[in-house]
C-alpha cells in the first residue's frame, strides 16, 4: 500500500489495497479449512469440518491479535525446522511402506505424473500458463511479502533470504508431493474419494493414511508439521490483510491517532476480517488449492500490472494505475461470470485488460493529475547508498 502511496498518490493506494485486502479472505479461508480439517481428522470423526474450522479459527485469532509480527517472526522459525524435520522422517516412513522410493517413482511415471508440460490441444496449454501465472505472479502484490522483507534487517538480507527462500520453496515442495503420492500407492483404494460429491474429501487422504499405517511417532511428526505449517501461514494471512486495510485504507481516512487508538483499531480489524474469512470457509465447498488460486486471480488481475509499471516504467501515471485497476477486475469478474470455463481463462483477459488500461491511461491526454512521484524508486535506491 505505501509503494502505491508514493508512486502513484492516495486514490491509487486505497483502491489497491482493498485489491489486496480482498484476495487475502481465499487465502485466508483456505488455512482455517485447512486447520479445521486436521482437528477433524485428529478427533476420529466426533468434531465434523465445519466445527474444526470454527475451533480452528478461534486459535489462529488468539495466537495473532496477542502477539503481532513478533509472535510470527519468532515462531516461524521454530515451525519451518519442524516442519522440515517432521516431513522428511515422514517421507522416509512412508515411503518405505509403499515398497521404497524406486516403486513410488515407477508408480508415478506409469500413471503419467511426472509430465511436468501439459499434452493436449491450446486449452490445455492456456489453462497450464494461468495456473503457473496466478499462483507465481499473482502472489507478488501481496502484504505478507513485503512484511518478510522489511522485517530483514538490511538489503542484502532481504534479496538473498528471498532468493534462499524461493530455492527451498521449490526444492522441498516435492516432499509432500512424495508422500502424497506413496499414500496412493499404498492405499490405491483412497482414489475413490476423488469421486465424492463433496471435492473436500479429497484433502482427507494424507492425513487419514498416517493415522491409519504409521506409528504414534511418524503421527506426531507428520501433524506437527502440519500443524506448524499452517499456524505459522494461518497467523501471517490475518495479519497482513489487517495491517494493510488499517494502515493504508482506515488511517488516511481517520487522520492522525494514538499508538493506543491504532491498536484497537488493528485489532477490531482484524477480528472483522477474521469473521469473513470464517464464513467464506463454512459455505465454500472448494478444496484449499482452489482457494488459494482464486485469491490470487485478484491481485494478478488488479495490483500486479500497476506494481510492475510503478517499480520499471517511468512513465505509468495515476490515470494509468487508476483505468488499470478498473479495466483488470472488472473484466476479470465479467469473464468470471459469463464465461469461467472458456479457451482464454478468466484471469487472462483480466490481466490484459490490466495492462491496456496502464498503457491508455498513462500515454493518453492525462485527465486525472499524476498524484505520486515517478523517480520514488531512483530515490529509494540512492538513499541507500
Amino acid at each position: 500500500g505505501d509503494f502505491y502511496h508514493k508512486r502513484y498518490g492516495k486514490s491509487v493506494e486505497v483502491i489497491t489495497s482493498f485489491a489486496i485486502v480482498a484476495s487475502y479472505l481465499g487465502w485466508t479461508s483456505a488455512q482455517l479449512t485447512a486447520l479445521g480439517l486436521v482437528i477433524a481428522v485428529l478427533s476420529g470423526g466426533s468434531i465434523d469440518l465445519n466445527t474444526a474450522i470454527l475451533i480452528g479459527a478461534g486459535v489462529v485469532v488468539f495466537y495473532t491479535i496477542f502477539g503481532g509480527m513478533w509472535s510470527i517472526a519468532l515462531t516461524d522459525l521454530l515451525q519451518t525446522v519442524v516442519i522440515v524435520v517432521g516431513l522428511l522422517f515422514v517421507a522416509a516412513y512412508v515411503g518405505d511402506l509403499a515398497g521404497g522410493v524406486g516403486k513410488v517413482i515407477d508408480a508415478a511415471i506409469e500413471a503419467d505424473r511426472f509430465s511436468f508440460w501439459p499434452t493436449g490441444d491450446a486449452a490445455a496449454w492456456l489453462a497450464f500458463a494461468a495456473a503457473w501465472m496466478t499462483m507465481a505472479l499473482g502472489s507478488i502484490p501481496q502484504q505478507d511479502v513485503f512484511q518478510r522483507v522489511t522485517s530483514a534487517k538490511d538489503e542484502k538480507t532481504a534479496v538473498r533470504g528471498t532468493l534462499f527462500g524461493a530455492l527451498a520453496y521449490f526444492t522441498f515442495a516435492f516432499i509432500p508431493m512424495f508422500i502424497a503420492y506413496s499414500a496412493i500407492v499404498i492405499d490405491p483404494a483412497s482414489l475413490e474419494l476423488f469421486e465424492s460429491d463433496d471435492a473436500r474429501d479429497v484433502q482427507r487422504i494424507l492425513p487419514e493414511l498416517i493415522l491409519s499405517k504409521t506409528p504414534l511417532w511418524a503421527q506426531a511428526m507428520f501433524f506437527g508439521a502440519l500443524l506448524s505449517a499452517i499456524l505459522s501461514t494461518a497467523s501471517g494471512a490475518l495479519l497482513a490483510p489487517t495491517a494493510l486495510f488499517t494502515e493504508n485504507v482506515l488511517k488516511p481516512l481517520s487522520g492522525k491517532m494514538s499508538d493506543q487508538r491504532m491498536l484497537l483499531l488493528l485489532r477490531i480489524v482484524l477480528i472483522l476480517f477474521s469473521i469473513c474469512a470464517l464464513m467464506f470457509a463454512l459455505n465454500s465447498r472448494s478444496t484449499m488449492y482452489e482457494m488459494v488460486q482464486n485469491a490470487y486471480k485478484v491481485t494478478l488481475a488488479g495490483a500486479l500490472i500497476p506494481l510492475a509499471a510503478g517499480v520499471f516504467w517511468r512513465r505509468a501515471t495515476t490515470q494509468g494505475a487508476l483505468l488499470s485497476v478498473f479495466a483488470g477486475l472488472s473484466v476479470w469478474l465479467l469473464s468470471e461470470s459469463l464465461a469461467p470455463e472458456a479457451l482464454i481463462p478468466p484471469q487472462f483477459n483480466g490481466l490484459f485488460a490490466s495492462l491496456i488500461g496502464m498503457l491508455l491511461g498513462s500515454l493518453g491526454p492525462q485527465l486525472i493529475g499524476h498524484q505520486g512521484n515517478h523517480s520514488v524508486v531512483e530515490k529509494a535506491l540512492e538513499s541507500r547508498h
